[in-house]
């Protein structure tokens, strides 16, 4: 008699839809997989010319039983990422049906998450990552309580993978350089020592930034202007020189009368200017005499600079300033705009005041010169222990202990700090996230990174800066690994402020809300487009994703919400009335408002777009890539861009679209890109709604590589949303390629599928995202080199 391997029933559930498929005694062996692979790929990927150079022909999954312990998942998992996406077969050939979609995805997932229990891959994550250029930033904000821009100093870091963080472990002679300028800059002012001459900063406003309305911060009856925070190193007089915006015959800007500038600090006027246009047509001087010295307390405060409304200026239509020759006499500046503000100081300086760089340096004063090592040797050991992310040995000490003793012979107690503090600040323990592997642990061996190394790991992922006190504390105890210690740190992370960084920086170069800057739409086509809506498009979105965080919601409502938030600016864009004031606020919104989730958003549609025109190609690219991790491949070589409207003016978009799908090379790829594109074609290149393109009505009708039909953005959203795993794993495979400074990896595949499963059972919250990430293998291990 016979055994048959069949034992149960495994229940696979996609989407809603629930599938059984046989379980066998050896989980290793599958049969369905099997017959999905000889009826639908190998035309395609058998023996003879196999299409990507994938030859499935040998295929037979039983034979996974005996693979070697080094089996390479990697062409598998490219596999299930196509089957998933019903990429593949293409949509031209003979296509499964849903449910033998399910029962091959399956299987191919219990096969390869199956494997991997007993073969965990950590993945490969280098050992020495230099601090980007933000995390630099914001590792001094939490080390010393100072928050310095240190954008003229340090250069901007490239991305890899779509971010920033995926950094090299070297350093040129020439970026040492800019470090040690940072460490003297930073180090001075931190202390609060100053330079014998004054030093000074300039300000300057966007060009085509308007300044008719109120700027948030600043207090109301004010228009226009600039608001900024500004470090005064130590109490004394600062002279603020202010300029006006000027247009092209250098003439000061909407200056048609007598106008008045406050200036204020942390909202408090201290001077008033006085404008007035000149006698004699000469605007050379106008600005000349802007210029003031104004007495402040050390520290950091907020500047403002502003005009304070008359009651004409209540009556004036908000209009555009021209930031092109077109553009100049169809919205001229109907009244003055601040162009740059210079701060110079201190003059005349009382002293050192109470900042809270200080605070936080000097947790120790000596009381006589004989207890100067011992105070200058507390306050080392403290700052080296929170900028080397753990305990100081004896050698951490050496190098900033002698510059400490050598500047205190020399010019005193604060002076040695000083030095000590800049040494620190240049040493590769700082400026490198490092990771050594223990000496028993052979090379190409896995093995879990130290409580040290998981306390910077998990801060840079949610903080983008150093561990706090309580981290550390709990990795010198070697209690953060604990499940239960590692899911509370988790949950006080994200509800602390610092998390703001997964907003400002991984949403924000996931979702490419960087790019807006160097965004420019053609102002002949878009005459009322400016910087302020160009800030308030991002800030839209930042908000809706920091709802997503501080709200602990289902992450599909980044896709599905049906809020967002909006100044007036913002709203007036959009067409939703009664939203007044600078400020942003959330509103609920209508049915019919046709705003919602990201791919109704200003930022998405706008960097997802050329300066004249849509791209549906731009756009379903985009939505495959960071929506539904499903990227196309890159267009082959020599294939031609679509023409941009020289002739033909009156064809849409998708006419011009399907002459260049007329070439076989681009068809394939167009397939699969456009229709989702197209889903998106009632929002123009700067988000506004339409129904007609080039005096045509739009076609936002098209069919997804799963063949589901749509109509528009509600559709997309809707075939989106009936399976959202496949969102929620792309948004799992960006959040850890931002955690771990790497690409994701095929081995990487069923920790991402764990990862998702986790979060599917608790509504997809990000918070439970988060913690899947957290408790991975790939963030809790790593091969040593």
């Amino acid at each position: 008699m016979t055994t048959s391997p069949l034992t149960t029933l495994v229940t696979i559930c996609v989407a809603g839809s629930c599938v059984a498929i046989p379980a066998y005694a050896d989980p290793l062996a599958r049969s369905g997989i099997d017959t999905f692979v000889e009826s639908y790929c190998l035309d395609c990927h058998g023996d003879t010319d196999p299409a990507g150079g994938l030859n499935l022909q040998p295929f037979d999954s039983s034979s996974i039983a005996k693979a070697a312990v080094d089996w390479d998942t990697t062409q598998w998992e490219t596999m299930l990422r196509r089957l998933r996406s019903r990429q593949m077969p293409p949509v031209d050939a003979d296509r499964p049906t849903e449910q033998e979609y399910e029962v091959a995805t399956g299987e191919l997932e219990l096969l390869l998450d199956t494997y991997a229990e007993s073969h965990p891959r950590p993945g490969t994550t280098d050992a020495i990552r230099r601090l980007t250029r933000n995390e630099y930033r914001n590792a001094i904000r939490d080390l010393l309580a100072l928050d310095i821009d240190v954008s003229e100093i340090l250069p901007t870091d490239e991305s890899s993978h779509g971010f920033d963080n995926i950094t090299v472990g070297t350093l040129s002679p020439t970026l040492l350089s800019r470090y040690i300028t940072a460490a003297q800059l930073i180090s001075r002012r931190a202390v609060g020592r100053t330079e014998r001459s004054p030093e000074g900063v300039t300000i300057r406003v966007p060009a085509d930034q308007t300044q008719e309305g109120h700027v948030e911060g600043l207090p109301l009856g004010t228009r226009g202007g600039v608001l900024f925070t500004h470090l005064f190193i130590q109490e004394g007089e600062y002279e603020v020189q202010l300029r006006l915006a000027r247009d092209r015959d250098e003439e000061v800007e909407g200056l048609n009368g007598e106008y008045q500038i406050d200036v204020l600090i942390d909202r408090q006027r201290v001077h008033r200017f006085t404008v007035t246009p000149p006698k004699n047509r000469d605007h050379t001087n106008v600005d000349a005499n802007l210029k003031a010295k104004i007495r402040v307390a050390a520290g950091t405060h907020a500047v403002g600079v502003t005009f304070p409304r008359t009651s004409g200026s209540l009556l004036e239509i908000k209009r555009q300033p021209f930031d092109a020759a077109y553009n100049r006499h169809r919205h001229p500046r109907p009244s003055p705009a601040i162009f740059e503000v210079s701060i110079v100081g201190p003059f005349a300086a009382a002293g050192i005041g109470d900042m809270a760089s200080r605070e936080r340096i000097f947790i120790c004063q000596p009381t006589s010169s004989a207890n100067e090592l011992d105070c200058g040797h507390q306050i080392v050991e403290s700052l080296i222990r929170r900028a080397y992310r753990r305990s100081p040995s004896a050698e951490d000490l050496e190098t900033p202990l002698r510059f400490f003793r050598e500047a205190l012979e020399e010019e005193g107690f604060e002076a040695g700090v000083e030095a000590a503090l800049a040494a620190i600040l240049v040493n590769p323990h700082f400026l490198f996230r490092v990771e050594h592997p223990p000496e028993s642990i052979a090379s190409g061996e896995a093995y879990s990174i130290s409580d040290f190394e998981l306390a910077s790991r998990l801060s840079f992922f949610l903080w983008s800066s150093i561990p706090d006190d309580r981290l550390l504390e709990l990795a010198e105890s070697r209690q953060l690994r604990d499940p239960g210690v590692l899911s509370g740190e988790v949950t006080r992370m994200l509800a602390d402020s610092r998390s703001e960084s997964l907003v400002t920086n991984f949403a924000s170069q996931w979702l490419h809300l960087r790019n807006l800057e160097s965004i420019q739409p053609d102002l002949r086509l878009f005459p009322d487009f400016d910087d302020n809506l160009r800030r308030s498009f991002r800030r839209e979105t930042e908000l809706l994703f920091d709802s997503i965080v501080r709200e602990d919601r289902s992450v599909t409502d980044l896709l599905s919400a049906d809020y967002t938030f909006l100044d007036e600016r913002l709203a007036k864009h959009y067409g939703i009335p009664h939203i007044y004031g600078s400020s942003f606020r959330r509103v609920d919104l209508d049915s019919d408002s046709h705003r919602g989730g990201v791919l109704r958003h200003g930022s998405i549609l706008m960097v997802t777009s050329y300066a004249t025109r849509t791209s549906p190609t731009i756009r379903g690219n985009w939505v495959l890539a960071n929506i539904l991790g499903s990227p196309p491949p890159p267009p082959p070589p020599n294939v031609p861009a679509l023409k941009e409207k020289t002739h033909d003016a009156n064809l849409t978009v998708r006419e011009r679209l399907a002459q260049h799908r007329a070439n076989p090379a681009c068809a394939s790829c167009h397939d699969l890109i456009d229709p989702v594109g197209f889903a998106l074609d009632n929002f123009d290149a700067v988000g506004r709604w339409r129904d007609f393109d080039g005096g045509q009505p739009i076609d936002v009708s098209g069919t997804l590589p799963d063949g589901t039909k749509i109509d528009g953005i509600e559709d997309l959203e809707s075939a989106i949303m009936k399976r959202p795993e496949l969102f929620v794993s792309t948004l799992a495979e960006k959040l850890l390629t931002f955690a771990l400074g790497r690409g994701v990896e095929p081995a990487d595949g069923p920790e991402i599928r764990r990862i998702v499963r986790q979060a599917r059972e608790d509504n997809y919250r990000f918070s439970t995202l988060v913690s899947g990430i957290v408790a991975s293998t790939p963030f809790q291990m790593r091969i040593a080199e």
